[in-house]
């Protein structure tokens, strides 16, 4: 079957595996005029792609944070035995554990830096805890915070 295929149809299959190898003859020489041609421009393009993905490569990496972030969870602790802490109050202001634990560093007179190396994070989280302390607690200071919270009885 295919031989009879190939007899009937000889001058149409050569014809089209001529034409084939003529446009790959002419292809290759367009392209081999075009790269001696141009070979500057080809060098000079492909170092430029080179360099821009180094450049690029290089600054993800110089701009990459280089601190490891840890989480640490610590437990509230209340120092005196006569106090007691008063957990419906404590609820109605919505305080999280953090900021309870920095509203009692800052009662215990420490500096927003020293709470952030104690807490293991960064000072400006230790901004953002404190700000929101103060707005829940509807104050502007840290010793209004600090005489609020004695008064309802959420740190000794």
């Amino acid at each position: 079957m295919t031989l009879s295929f190939l007899t009937r149809n000889r001058s149409v299959l050569i014809y089209g595996a001529s034409l084939a190898v003529l446009l790959l003859l002419m292809k290759w020489l367009e392209w081999h005029f075009i790269i001696i041609d141009h070979a500057f421009e080809l060098y000079a393009g492909a170092l430029a792609i080179i360099f821009t993905l180094l450049g690029i490569w290089l600054a993800l990496k110089l701009t990459r944070p280089k601190t490891n972030t840890v989480i640490v969870e610590k437990e509230v602790i209340v120092k005196t035995a006569h106090f007691i802490l008063n957990e419906k109050e404590l609820q109605k202001l919505g305080l999280s554990k953090r900021e309870m634990e920095v509203l009692q560093l800052m009662a215990e007179g420490l500096s927003n830096h020293e709470i952030a190396e104690r807490l293991f994070v960064s000072l400006n989280t230790i901004k953002t805890h404190s700000s929101k302390v103060f707005e829940k607690l509807e104050v502007n200071r840290r010793t209004q915070a600090i005489d609020k919270a004695k008064k309802l009885n959420l740190i000794p």
